[in-house]
């Protein structure tokens, strides 16, 4: 078991005064057997009134009312975790799910058709000629060995470029740039693993790193990255910002079927135009 101690601060200063319209939070980070959250406090300037909820999939959402007006939003959340995940390569696949191709069984495609390509999903081919050059139809191979193949090639052709701008970029985008963010490699690989059959989603999070030389260029930071549903093993997290598979130094707050469903914070305000953002986040490793 590690512990992780993940400091989250958001300054927002207005060229004015302004009201602010209900934000939503996702801060807090998912627990489960991996996950266990010892201490967690919300602390926000100008106060505010907290409710929370779980969203349809099952994160944790916060939504912080305001009264009278600001000309600036503090919110920094404090969190003290136990992580588990100290084996992610430990895990069993249905024998009907070791090698590819493969199908998912009929009561599972039901549960996972969202976070997979669709009749009505339409085909980009230069997503399905980059997917062509890591799989030929012919070739027989580990479905787990397939996506590592696919986790890495993200990792060894993309160019990591931080984007402080809103939004995340289309595959196509991202292997005509041969550049992205964290979350333009993931939605990569998630457009890939459901071209090639897989359920995928999306997940944000923070990532730790005893080291200030890894492609983050930070010793944490939040991170963005990638989950497939593999038949006996469950949900495995593949992050291609760093080309390995997701384990303790990896710490989920939030699954999407779309990246854009869940930002970290999401809110609107009334007054004049105009706005500066200041995000500083600490993942430290404790003990």
């Amino acid at each position: 078991m590690k512990r992780y101690k993940i400091v989250h601060s958001t300054q927002y200063n207005f060229s004015g005064r302004v009201q602010l319209q209900p934000h939503t939070l996702r801060l807090r980070p998912r627990e489960g057997h991996e996950l266990r959250i010892e201490s967690s406090t919300l602390d926000i300037y100008p106060p505010a009134r907290l409710r929370w909820h779980r969203d349809v999939e099952g994160n944790s959402v916060a939504t912080v009312t305001f009264e009278g007006s600001t000309q600036s939003l503090r919110i920094q959340s404090e969190v003290t975790i136990q992580q588990y995940d100290q084996t992610p390569h430990d895990f069993l696949v249905a024998d009907y799910a070791v090698h590819y191709p493969f199908h998912y069984s009929d009561e599972d495609k039901v549960l996972l058709s969202p976070y997979m390509c669709s009749s009505a999903t339409p085909e980009s081919n230069v997503l399905k000629s980059w997917i062509d050059d890591i799989w030929q139809g012919e070739e027989k191979i580990q479905i787990f060995a397939l996506l590592l193949r696919l986790n890495q090639r993200i990792y060894q052709t993309l160019t990591y470029q931080s984007r402080d701008e809103e939004g995340v970029q289309s595959p196509e985008q991202t292997l005509s740039l041969c550049s992205g963010s964290c979350r333009d490699s993931a939605s990569l690989f998630m457009a890939a693993a459901r071209q090639l059959g897989f359920a995928a989603r999306f997940v944000s999070g923070y990532i730790y790193s005893h080291t200030t030389t890894n492609s983050l260029g930070q010793s944490g930071s939040t991170h963005a990255w990638a989950e497939v549903f593999i038949p006996g093993a469950g949900w495995k997290g593949f992050d291609p910002t760093i080309g390995n598979i997701v384990g303790a130094e990896h710490i989920t707050v939030a699954v999407a079927r779309l990246p854009e469903s869940v930002p970290p914070i999401a809110g609107s305000f009334h007054g004049p135009s105009g706005a500066n953002m200041v995000v500083n986040v600490w993942v430290t490793a404790l003990d």
